[in-house]
């Protein structure tokens, strides 16, 4: 699975450091929309879609997103046990409401949490070349 991820976002930058740590068989394929590359590489993918919320894409080509990216990218490195009671029923609908939330104010959650600012040193925020 391909996760599309937020490189400026240090929670997203260490939740991908956890998975990448664990992935000992290479099943999953981070990619930082952030990379000065990204829209080179992926033309066809929406990136203001992929920035509002965490993308994945299966190997059969489907898009998911949000915390079912994130259950089937620790399931993939042997622990979808942690993030499984996220998916169901009805802890599934208030789980995606506050993971909606997290994603909007991700920046000032992450700060809030780690102490650490978005990692952004490509871009100047409110100019023209942040994305």
């Amino acid at each position: 699975m391909i996760i599309f991820y937020d490189g400026y976002c240090p929670l997203c930058i260490a939740e991908m450091r956890h998975l990448r740590k664990r992935d000992k068989h290479n099943k999953l394929t981070l990619v930082d929309i952030q990379a000065p590359d990204f829209s080179s590489r992926y033309p066809t993918m929406d990136w203001h879609a992929l920035n509002a919320r965490i993308h994945g894409l299966r190997e059969d080509g489907t898009l998911i997103t949000g915390l079912d990216v994130t259950h089937e990218a620790w399931k993939a490195v042997g622990m979808g046990w942690l993030y499984a009671p996220l998916r169901w029923p009805v802890i599934r609908y208030v789980a995606d409401g506050f993971y909606n939330i997290f994603a909007k104010h991700r920046y000032t959650i992450s700060y809030l949490l780690t102490g650490k600012k978005r990692q952004c040193d490509r871009c100047i925020p409110g100019e023209a070349n942040e994305k």
